[in-house]
């Protein structure tokens, strides 16, 4: 795969000390925890870093981020003549035709699902579910809309999901087979994987795991306007019409109230796709800067925020002179970049077995013991499967084994261990502790993963 170009800040432009401060004030917030960042001015990366245990190389969980991408799927499906924005949606699932007779239903078309604007005006995906378990668009198109087809604003996992499913029938492909030739390889994005239901299909308004680097390719692209090393991948009118607004949804001050476009967000500078828990793609068109970011947070207007106060006024005309310091410091500490340890300290033993305390673990119940034993070993055990861990004094020790996952912590008194469980592919952290006393453990999420299942799902898919 071919590099980003690369280059210091100061010859784009970019003040490496308000990069230093946003670093600052990222770290310094209680309530996120920054994976990843991967900043372009003028098409150069001007800071790129990795908070170990994360990686370069570490595809993401971007659970929302991937609307994005399916809309670059509908772009060129467009483009290609196999969908059209005006045709209604219950003409791509003919075999319903006869179920569907809401009028409102019957005029929804398939700019409207792309646009979060199909009529609805709560949440239809436990409605749809319960219509048909085994059909997610059956049941989305079997509940009546409220009000007409492209009039209110209503963020609805449902709408992508049939998106998504018009597009990988009319393709015959999933949307990553369908995007590989089109997109990815265009861009020298590597390896992406996608989760997928019961039937086979990709679900389109989440589930993508990827790198940061496709990230911050999929930004640049949008950001010269569908134009890739000075080769026409993507339309430029998709890419207008899909970043500008399509439907209006609220007057507030956050960045989700500024209207909303195909399977992107508007905010106060620029447009984004962005995922639950902070996962980022802003591209900024004013400044020619695009800025991708992973992370664990439940404040994402925050992490916003700080971009609009730090970032912004980073970037300014080019290139900026005697700054040859600074962005070798940024450099460094980019280099040196790290998640804080959990506390605690090994101790040698037997094996202990724990057991979940109250019979079931009510953060993780598939999780049904924990072992401790010698040289820092620590397993989780989950309906017979086993997730094999290493403790180790001041680090974060990585498995690479059935599922990618960092730990750190220790025993922090005589009674109690302490370990937090970093799942590398996705946002999230499992902390868990054991009590020596009475042989129990206890296990919550930091935050809660959305897509419910095993820790052994807890990885980008394979195969």
């Amino acid at each position: 795969m071919r590099s980003l170009p690369t280059s210091p800040p100061a010859a784009q432009g970019v003040d490496a000390s308000k990069v230093h401060a946003f670093l600052d004030a990222l770290e310094s917030a209680p309530d996120i925890e920054p994976h990843s960042l991967v900043l372009l001015r003028h098409g150069h990366v001007v800071a790129s870093g990795w908070w170990a245990p994360y990686g370069p190389e570490r595809p993401q969980l971007l659970y929302s981020l991937s609307k994005s991408f399916t809309a670059t799927a509908a772009g060129f499906a467009v483009a290609e003549g196999l969908i059209r924005l005006d045709d209604p949606v219950i003409s791509y699932f003919p075999e319903l035709d006869a179920e569907v007779t809401d009028p409102r239903t019957r005029a929804m078309l398939v700019r409207h699902i792309a646009s979060m604007s199909s009529g609805h005006v709560e949440w239809t995906f436990d409605p749809a579910l319960a219509l048909d378990p085994h059909d997610i668009v059956r049941g989305f198109l079997l509940l009546p809309p409220d009000r007409d087809p492209g009039t209110v604003f209503l963020y609805d996992q449902p709408a992508t999901y049939t998106l998504a499913a018009i597009l990988q029938r009319v393709t015959g492909r999933t949307l990553t087979a369908y995007l590989r030739p089109r997109l990815f390889d265009p861009l020298g994005i590597g390896e992406v994987a996608w989760l997928h239901d019961r039937a086979g299909r990709e679900l389109g308004f989440s589930g993508l795991h990827a790198t940061t680097d496709a990230v911050a390719r999929l930004g640049q692209l949008y950001l010269a306007r569908g134009v890739w090393e000075g080769e026409r991948v993507l339309p430029e009118a998709w890419v207008a019409e899909a970043t500008r607004v399509q439907i209006a949804n609220g007057e507030g001050t956050s960045d989700w109230e500024r209207g909303y476009g195909f399977q992107f967000w508007m905010s106060r500078h620029g447009y984004r796709g962005d995922g639950a828990y902070g996962q980022f793609c802003v591209v900024l068109p004013e400044q020619d800067a695009v800025l991708a970011l992973t992370s664990e947070t439940t404040d994402m207007q925050k992490v916003l925020d700080l971009v609009w106060q730090h970032l912004l006024p980073a970037c300014g005309p080019a290139p900026l002179s005697g700054r040859e310091s600074v962005d070798k410091a940024l450099a460094e500490r980019l280099g040196l970049l790290a998640v804080a340890l959990a506390e605690g300290s090994p101790r040698e033993g037997d094996v202990t077995v724990f057991t979940p305390y109250g019979g079931v673990c009510a953060g993780q119940p598939t999780l049904t013991a924990v072992e401790a034993g010698p040289e820092g070993r620590l397993t989780l055990v989950e309906d017979g499967h086993r997730l094999e861990l290493r403790l180790r004094p001041g680090v974060w020790t990585v498995t690479e084994d059935d599922v990618p996952a960092a730990v750190s912590g220790g025993w922090t008194d005589e009674d109690t261990l302490a370990v937090d469980v970093a799942f590398l592919e996705t946002p999230h952290h499992l902390l868990v502790t054991c009590s020596r006393s009475d042989r129990t453990f206890t296990a919550r999420w930091r935050t809660q993963p959305l897509h419910d299942g095993p820790l052994r799902r807890m990885r980008a898919p394979r195969g």
